[in-house]
């Protein structure tokens, strides 16, 4: 189950080009107060969403008092009445573009998508255009610990019995792949072995990636993406860019 994944060098080459993001307290403070809301409550332990969003937070150095009052606003009548809604659409030189909402305003959303997606040489698309192209999976990302009791063939045994599709040993990470139905079992699995977890989330992984190797079009993607993480209503940005080394490091 370690080794090479095409699943986790889509991971790592998005993380790369998700490095800078901008309002992203702003993003999980709307996100922990809809997880209190609709998800079933303040208890952390008993909502799992909410769990989510706390550790995401947390990951994030995102300051515990800040937490604390996005619950307390969720718990209010001044939460808001946010809608969930996804988009898809492709941008220059085909690259897909999954786009995840928490909005307050459809309309307003969704012209000022449409009016990225232009600006930038794509276009909006209808749903289902590009869903087909991404995998819904539950990824875990831990440091690695040299002191830990467990030994890691045994490791990888106990994440598989939790529900680990592929695990990925790096060098100072370990990232951890599951199905989206085995996320909580396996979110579980990883608290019980008290792994020094960085992130763990639901995330749209593309099952293909479309490779761009002339910086100029690159640019002009990667501008499209930070417009769409930029907007109020945008939780999450997905996309099947594929980056040669040699881009990356011309674009710096």
């Amino acid at each position: 189950m370690s080794g090479h994944s095409k699943w986790s060098t889509i991971k790592r080459k998005k993380g790369a080009l998700d490095a800078k993001r901008s309002k992203i307290f702003t993003k999980l403070i709307k996100e922990i107060t809809v997880a209190v809301k609709e998800g079933g409550g303040a208890d952390p332990d008993g909502n799992p969403r909410l769990r989510l969003a706390i550790q995401a937070s947390k990951a994030a150095n995102m300051p515990k008092d800040n937490i604390e009052r996005a619950i307390k606003k969720g718990e209010g009548s001044d939460a808001g009445d946010y809608t969930e809604v996804t988009y898809e659409g492709y941008g220059p030189n085909g690259v897909a573009v999954f786009v995840e909402c928490l909005t307050d305003n459809i309309n307003r959303t969704v012209q000022n998508l449409r009016t990225i997606f232009n600006k930038s040489g794509g276009s909006l698309g209808v749903n289902g255009s590009v869903e087909f192209l991404f995998d819904r999976k539950g990824v875990f990302v831990a440091r690695r610990n040299p002191e830990q009791l467990i030994a890691e063939d045994d490791l990888l045994l106990e994440l598989a019995d939790g529900g680990a599709e592929e695990v990925e040993v790096e060098e100072e990470f370990i990232t951890i792949y599951s199905a989206m139905e085995d996320f909580g079992a396996l979110q579980k699995k990883v608290e019980e072995l008290h792994l020094d977890l960085e992130s763990a989330e639901l995330q749209r992984l593309s099952t293909t990636t479309v490779k761009v190797e002339d910086p100029d079009d690159v640019r002009r993607i990667l501008k499209l993406i930070d417009a769409l993480e930029d907007d109020d209503d945008v939780q999450q940005v997905y996309h099947n860019l594929e980056l040669s080394e040699e881009v990356m490091a011309e674009l710096g």
